[in-house]
């Protein structure tokens, strides 16, 4: 069993999270349930808590203040939020799970599955703390994202977001090419990356291919249009992405002329 708390500013929120936990997952024993942070902090100082459902839009104190809690519990957490677009790409470049409100019951019992894999295995712990001190300083600081946790085998690699040179799909899989020439493959599709990292950086250049504007060599139209990265790779830039790569090019350009 999993011990778990929920934390959640509204009645009808707790009730039926509560209600769809009870039904259709009976590996978590619900421990209790708090309506702000302070009483979350309370639970966890109480009991043994592996699990917590923590909404992140609550007057008064938002859930991301419960994190430093989270972290000295290794507790994995599960955000349920109607949140801001932000706040969901730090929380999926930080490999945390997340349920948008209203939750759906095939999305939280894989959730839980994911969370109860997390746990029983023991490994990743501190990766996974490590991820959620990295969302917070993700927070704190709404500029970028500076490193991105990326799944490998049973637990997590971080990465500085700025090691990435590009990033390409192989079917289902993102394979990351990095500055010290290793490559992590990733079984998430390019778009999921596409939609985390800042577009001010990185831009989708090819239906295969993510690349990182800093590690731009130079780009040449002798073969159609292509760019020639930093480590020596030669990708290809579609037609249809070609005068968004463009403006990208001439908008970094710009930003780093004025540094």
């Amino acid at each position: 069993m999993l011990n778990a708390i929920i934390v959640d500013d509204e009645e009808f929120a707790r009730s039926s999270l509560y209600f769809l936990l009870q039904e259709n997952c009976e590996n978590v024993n619900i421990v209790g349930i708090a309506k702000s942070v302070n009483e979350a902090r309370n639970l966890l100082a109480q009991h043994t808590v592996e699990l917590i459902f923590l909404d992140i839009a609550m007057p008064g104190e938002n859930g991301f203040g419960l994190i430093p809690q989270a972290q000295n519990a290794n507790a994995t957490v599960i955000f349920t939020t109607a949140y801001d677009q932000y706040a969901l790409k730090a929380i999926k470049a930080n490999a945390l799970d997340y349920l948008l409100k209203p939750i759906d019951i095939d999305e939280l019992k894989e959730a839980v599955s994911k969370a109860d894999k997390y746990i029983k295995l023991n490994k990743g712990e501190n990766n996974r703390n490590e991820s959620l001190k990295n969302l917070a300083n993700d927070l704190s600081d709404k500029t970028s994202i500076k490193k991105i946790t990326l799944p490998s085998g049973q637990g997590y690699r971080l990465v500085d977001i700025d090691d990435i040179i590009h990033i390409a799909a192989d079917s289902n899989y993102s394979v990351f090419h990095l500055l010290n020439l290793e490559k992590i493959a990733v079984s998430k599709i390019l778009k999921d990356y596409e939609e985390i990292l800042p577009d001010s950086t990185f831009v989708r250049i090819h239906k295969s291919s993510i690349v990182n504007l800093k590690y731009i060599k130079e780009y040449n139209s002798k073969n159609g249009l292509q760019v020639v990265l930093a480590n020596g790779e030669l990708i290809n830039v579609s037609r249809r992405r070609a005068s968004d790569f463009f403006e990208k090019i001439k908008a970094y350009t710009n930003f780093q002329s004025e540094k």
